[in-house]
């Protein structure tokens, strides 16, 4: 069966730790998992830790939270969605 889950998180840091997450604890492949980019898209809600002394890029904001969308091909969603909120996915939702 596929779905598509998506994730919230409030850091690029979680949400890239959540892909690799993912890609080696659920068997998705890494094509499945999407960080999209573009305007909606966020640099998160705070800044991760290493980017707490870096200061901002012209363009880049923290106003919102970063998705991460995961196309899966299982028959256990509900795996893939305790991968994501186990590195920290505020929120997480089939679509």
């Amino acid at each position: 069966m596929e779905s598509i889950l998506v994730a919230e998180f409030d850091t690029s840091r979680a949400a890239e730790l959540a892909v690799e997450h993912v890609v080696q604890e659920c068997g998705v492949q890494r094509t499945d998992v999407v960080q999209p980019m573009g305007a909606d898209n966020t640099s998160g809600d705070r800044p991760a830790l290493a980017d707490v002394k870096v200061k901002p890029k012209p363009g880049e904001k923290l106003g919102g939270p970063i998705e991460v969308s995961v196309d899966f091909h299982g028959d256990d969603p509900k795996r893939v969605a305790d991968a994501l909120k186990s590195v920290g996915a505020k929120a997480v939702r089939m679509k």
